[in-house]
Formats: structure tokens, sequence, C-alpha cells
């Protein structure tokens, strides 16, 4: 007998409908299952057989026959457990119903009980977006699939309880729709707590409000840590398809909270700088998210830039560009989504007092320079705010003056960031940072005394290309954060100043 259930397979960041076909037919006993399986795929032939056993149905004795179509994409993973042993159950004829507009994902353990899988939203998606109607999924996924509009969540518990739902003989309670709103329980530390370092703070304001990338450049202990990680705290709020690109990669990764499935607030993603390029980029067989794409719509923050290997660093040059990052392996390519803003941090020197105003530095010319020459012309060229936090000098740590808070920083960060997303509404794009070079003159619109010191700059500063471009789209924030239409003079000061580090540092 034939019978055919449907699931979702999953390659990287790609889902597509999957086809379980199960035939039996007369002959020695076997159980085969084909579709280029990987080893996962394969040993579910244990699992579904000793699930189906002991859960009181009968396991046919003959040849069975299961395939994955289509049968020339690889499938990977566990989840497809659930779907073959529905189709196997269909085909035995102890299972009569009409699976069509259903779909099942789901590890099977050997007493029938149904595990978690990873990708499930980005699953429920596809189902959603190809008419399914029903989706049966893990319990402790139910939250996670529930995020989906327009289809039919019913979380599944063991085999028993599916079967016992399709046969009509007690239906399985819909998992009520997973709440999208942004949470308030998150705490972040608070931009209050650090004294002085106005030059900083600004810097980081503008960053945030168009999600440029950073570096923080000072010695040990003046506050570049201290103020990274205040930094989730004035970013602006996330749009919701912001939230569920987020979600999916998360979900593929299996890095989502059961309780709170749904990204609601931007990643902050802090690597340690012993980390691999398989670990910044992604890898494995079938390469899982790295670092940058699990950043993706937050910031990757770099602490002691130097220390992390050259190989590590120059892997971010490209996805800070074209804002994804493709891997390539024998299994086939895949493309991730990777927009994030990159926040380095890191010392002048290796003893960190280079230019200190009162402590001599230890390091001799050649150590400096050897120091420095681990962050790249070009990785630097891709950085768009290079800013010095001296040291914070007593009299401001002493005052009892209030500093400005995260909620008054967030605000103006918003504001800037909503007349972004109006400006460039239907263009894809929907911060500064992303403005293309063909759609530079058309949004950052100069003033005349703007244009005349642009040019001056350029000439005397020796800028390539990219370096421009970046000045531009910094001032066009910067223009943004005073509501001003055009890019003034002042703008253009202030985007500069915050790219002339490299000439004090790096040309030593």
């Amino acid at each position: 007998m034939f019978s055919r259930t449907h699931s979702v397979g999953m390659f990287g960041f790609q889902t597509y409908m999957i086809q379980i076909e199960a035939d039996i037919s007369n002959g020695l006993p076997a159980f085969d299952i084909v579709g280029l399986p990987d080893t996962a795929v394969k040993e579910s032939r244990d699992r579904v057989r000793a699930a189906i056993k002991n859960c009181g149905f009968k396991f046919p004795v003959s040849r069975i026959t299961v395939n994955l179509a289509p049968a020339d994409r690889k499938k990977e993973g566990s989840a497809y457990d659930l779907p073959v042993l529905l189709a196997i159950l269909k085909a035995s004829g102890q299972l009569d119903v009409n699976l069509s507009q259903s779909i099942a994902i789901g590890e099977v353990a050997l007493d029938g009980i149904i595990r978690g899988v990873n990708g499930v939203l980005a699953m429920t998606i596809t189902a959603k977006e190809n008419g399914v109607k029903d989706i049966f999924v893990p319990k402790e996924n139910a939250t996670e699939a529930a995020v989906v509009e327009g289809i039919n969540v019913y979380p599944v518990h063991d085999v028993k309880q599916i079967i016992a739902h399709l046969k009509g003989e007690k239906l399985i309670e819909k998992q009520p729709l997973t709440p999208t709103t942004p949470i308030d329980s998150i705490r972040v530390p608070d931009f209050s707590d650090v004294k002085g370092q106005l030059a900083a703070k600004k810097a980081l304001e503008i960053a945030a409000a168009g999600n440029h990338n950073i570096i923080l450049v000072g010695p040990p202990g003046a506050g570049k840590s201290m103020l990274a990680k205040r930094l989730p705290g004035i970013l602006p709020d996330m749009t919701f398809d912001e939230s569920i690109e987020t979600t999916k990669i998360h979900s593929i990764a299996g890095i989502l909270d059961n309780k709170n499935p749904f990204v609601s607030v931007r990643p902050f993603r802090s690597p340690h700088h012993t980390v691999s390029v398989a670990g910044i980029s992604g890898g494995g067989a079938v390469p899982k998210p790295g670092e940058i794409s699990l950043a993706h719509n937050g910031v990757l923050f770099l602490d002691e830039l130097p220390e992390f290997r050259r190989d590590v660093m120059e892997a971010l040059r490209q996805p800070i560009e074209d804002g994804k990052v493709t891997i390539s392996r024998v299994a086939g390519t895949l493309t991730y989504p990777s927009n994030i803003m990159l926040v380095a941090a890191m010392n002048p020197c290796p003893c960190g007092f280079f230019g200190h105003p009162t402590k001599q530095c230890t390091c001799s010319p050649q150590s400096v320079r050897k120091y420095l020459s681990k962050i790249s012309g070009p990785m630097l060229d891709r950085i768009d705010l290079h800013v010095e936090v001296p040291p914070v000098d007593y009299t401001a740590l002493n005052s009892n003056q209030a500093e400005e808070t995260s909620a008054q920083i967030k605000k103006r960060v918003n504001r800037a960031r909503k007349i972004q997303q109006e400006r460039y509404k239907g263009t894809g794009i929907t911060c500064n940072a992303m403005l293309t070079p063909a759609l530079l003159k058309k949004y950052c619109v100069l003033s005349n005394d703007a244009s005349k010191y642009l040019e001056l700059s350029f000439e005397r500063l020796g800028m390539s290309a990219r370096a421009y471009d970046r000045i531009l789209k910094v001032a066009r924030t910067i223009a943004d954060l005073d509501g001003s239409q055009i890019i003034e003079k002042q703008h253009i000061f202030s985007a500069i100043s915050f790219r002339s580090l490299d000439r004090k540092y790096w040309n030593t």
C-alpha cells in the first residue's frame, strides 16, 4: 500500500516543502529511506520502528520504502521522524485520515514522546505560504510556531496524542497566538552610570541612529567596554519584519527562549577573542549561523579587537560591506543575512598607555606599530566612526551632576530612525548605513558650504572612495538627529572628525 504525508525541509536559511511517500510491499522485511537523507534521517528508521511498537501499533513486517521528495535535495536532522511515522501507519491501514492540508514536524523518542527541533518558526512560515491549514509541532516548539498568524498550530506531546486527534477521539487544543509586542523584562545597564565621556556617548548615539560601525580606542579603565555594553539600551526599536527575520535565524541556530521565543530586542553578541572563522561566519558540513548572522539587526561587539586572529577579522570585511555572509561547502552554498552594527574596542598599544596624558607608555615604537598593524587598512576603512576614549579625570568621576539616561538618548535615536524609515520606504533600506552609492546623491543633499568643505577635506586628507561614502552616510545621520533635511557644514565637520583617529595612531 502507498501513502503520502507532508513536512518542511530546511537547508541553512532556506526552507522548502517536503513530501514523505511511504510504500509497503511484499518481499523480505526491510526499511529503507531514500531521497538524500543524512545520518540523522537514516537513523529515524530505528526510532520510528521502536515508537510504533511501544505505542501499541503494529510495525509492518514487509518491505518498507520511504521517499523524501524532492529527491535531489539533501535532507538533514530529526524533524522528519513524525511525518515518516504517520506515513507508515497510513500505508499499513492503521490510520485512515486525510493529511493533505496538514504538516507534522518533530523528533520521535523510542517511547513515542515528541521532542523539539530547530527551525520550527522558519518551517511554519513556509507551511503557511504554501496554503497549509494545520501544523503539528513538538510541545516545546509550539509558542515559537504560534508567532505566525493564519495557521492552526497544534502542540503535540506524544504519538498517541496526535493519533487520537487525527481520528477525532480526543482533539488537541490549538496553541494561542504568541504575543509579538516588545518585552520589558530585559534590563541593560544605563548610560547614566557613565561619568563624562561626552564625545564617546555622542558617537554611540550617532552609531545607534544610523546603524554605523564604530571603534573605541583608549587606555585600560577609560570605559570602552562599559560604554559598549550600554549600547543596547539606546538601540532603536525593532520593526516587525526585523524581529521575524532575526527570530528565524535564532530558531535555526536553536537558541530561542521557549517562554519568549519572539525576538523583539536587538541582539547583542560579544564573542571571545579566541573565536574561530567558522564561529564568526558560520560552519559545519551544512553550515549553521555564526556570530555575524546571530547579531543580524543588532550589535556584534568585539572587545580587545587586536587580540582576535587576523583571519577572523578579515572574514568580517565582506559581510560588513554586503549585509550577508555566503558560505560554500560540498553540500551546497548558503547565504545568511548579516546586517550588523560592528562595535569594536581596543587599547592603543600592548601596555595600553600610548598617548596617555599622565602615564608613560613602556612599549617600543616597533611593538606599537606591530600591535596596531593587526587591524588592516581595509578593515579600518569599513568602520564609520573612530572614537578616542580618554581617561576620565577625578573631577568628572566625583561629580554629583546627573548624567543623561539611556531612555533620553533612545528617544532621539528612535526619532532619527523613524525619519530614515519614512525616507527610504519601499526601497528595502531601513537606515542610513545601508545606503548604496547610487542613492547617496539622491538622499544626501549638501548645502554649498558643506559641499565645499567636503571637497577641501577629501583632497587634504587623501580619503578613499569608501571613506567619502561613509562620511556622507554619517553626516546624513547627524543631520537626522538635528532634524535637518539638508546636510550642513557642521554635520560634515562632525562626520570627518570621527574618522581622523587613524591618522593619530595608524600613521605612527
